[in-house]
């Protein structure tokens, strides 16, 4: 039997040992080793926002930065050495971008990525490429970022050049729309995709009844929804983001308005249903698919949920896939100089991602890129239609 006296030492040296080993967890999942010297990790930039109305979506993208290097330190880390992640909050707003990524710059970061609002991430990438630092973008689709002829830029998901094509043939072959209203917020992605879908669903004979902007960060959205319901259209699609998606649902479900409302990729965030409740249902999406509708991401899904204590969002797992293609070129090249870093970026063709095979054309853009259509049932996203080989739409399992 062993005395209270000498019990006392042992439990606290058990609980000491518990705390240190809670704490390298924690360290793991901030992509850095206990200990490890300054000199003796790769630093990789993770700009996102962390504050503002799109802060959640940012904070899942830092979630899938840290299950990345966590796997890759976990594995004996790049060349020898430890992932360590260097977040900034860009506050989707251009002016706290270009701060963010100096502070990037002046960190000593060797690559970067992250980005959410292509408004941010356009001065951001000016700032970057300057320093000669790739950047691959996990979420931002303004096609602007890869046309600028840049070396050092490569994007995980698609543009909005061709999500709004894909968005006009579902209104038009799926939805059967004779007319449609399209909204946007007039930030760089929502106008240009806005644009891109207006300009395809023309193409289509599709009459676009309205097209025009609103003042993001508004408490009331029925005036303009009343005059949109005036023109009568068979659908209403909302290319700007979550914050305001919510709001302007519930409102026209308020208002009794019956026709078929869409939002573009940027409301697939769960806030979203928060914001609208029960108005919510029946909400179209186009987007990349989500974590939990690829089949190469089921421990991706696993492991954030145990990390986290929820689900992931939209844009964690591209941004999983974005830091681990960028260790990929690191390795590739045998250097963790940004010059090499770029260069090895631009020969990967098959990165086996959490999102599928991964490889970059030579503007940086990724060359194999899907869209689905998903639909808001109660509380959560459900699969809805996709494309088959030949064009065709059917129901997603």
């Amino acid at each position: 039997m062993i005395s209270q006296k000498n019990g006392a030492p042992r439990a606290a040296h058990t609980l000491r040992q518990s705390t240190i080993a809670a704490l390298a967890v924690l360290a793991v999942l901030a992509g850095i080793v206990p200990g490890s010297a300054q000199s003796q990790t790769i630093k990789i930039g993770v700009p996102v926002p962390l504050s503002g109305s799109s802060a959640n979506a940012g904070t899942d993208i830092v979630n899938g930065a840290k299950l990345a290097a966590a796997r890759i330190n976990a594995a004996g880390g790049v060349l020898g050495q430890q992932i360590e992640l260097v977040r900034e909050d860009d506050a989707c707003d251009a002016q706290t971008a270009v701060q963010a990524a100096q502070k990037l710059v002046d960190a000593g970061v060797v690559a970067v990525a992250g980005g959410y609002c292509s408004s941010a991430a356009l001065p951001e990438l000016s700032t970057f490429h300057r320093a000669g630092i790739p950047y691959v973008l996990d979420a931002s689709s303004n096609p602007k970022l890869t046309e600028m002829g840049y070396n050092d830029v490569f994007r995980a998901i698609g543009r909005d050049d061709e999500q709004g094509p894909f968005a006009a043939d579902f209104i038009k072959n799926s939805l059967h729309a004779k007319r449609a209203a399209v909204i946007h917020d007039n930030t760089t992605y929502a106008k240009g995709l806005a644009d891109n879908t207006v300009e395809a669903l023309k193409k289509d004979g599709v009459d676009v009844v309205y097209s025009d902007a609103i003042t993001p960060g508004q408490m009331d959205y029925s005036p303009i929804l009343t005059h949109v319901a005036s023109l009568n259209p068979d659908v209403i699609y909302y290319t700007g983001y979550f914050s305001e998606a919510g709001l302007i649902v519930k409102e026209a479900r308020q208002l009794g308005l019956k026709m078929t409302l869409m939002g573009g990729d940027g409301t697939n965030d769960p806030t979203l249903m928060k914001t609208a409740g029960p108005a919510a249902d029946g909400l179209i999406i186009t987007t990349e698919p989500l974590a939990q509708f690829l089949s190469g991401a089921h421990s991706f899904v696993d492991n954030y949920t145990k990390a986290y204590g929820q689900g992931p969002g939209a844009y964690s797992v591209y941004e999983y896939d974005a830091v681990g293609v960028t260790a990929k070129a690191i390795a590739d090249s045998k250097s963790a100089t940004p010059a090499a870093i770029a260069a090895a970026l631009h020969k990967i063709t098959n990165y086996p991602g959490a999102t599928g095979t991964i490889g970059f054309n030579p503007k940086g853009d990724r060359i194999e890129v899907g869209y689905i259509t998903i639909i808001v049932k109660g509380d959560s996203f459900a699969p809805y239609q996709k494309q088959d080989a030949g064009g065709h739409w059917m129901a997603m399992k």
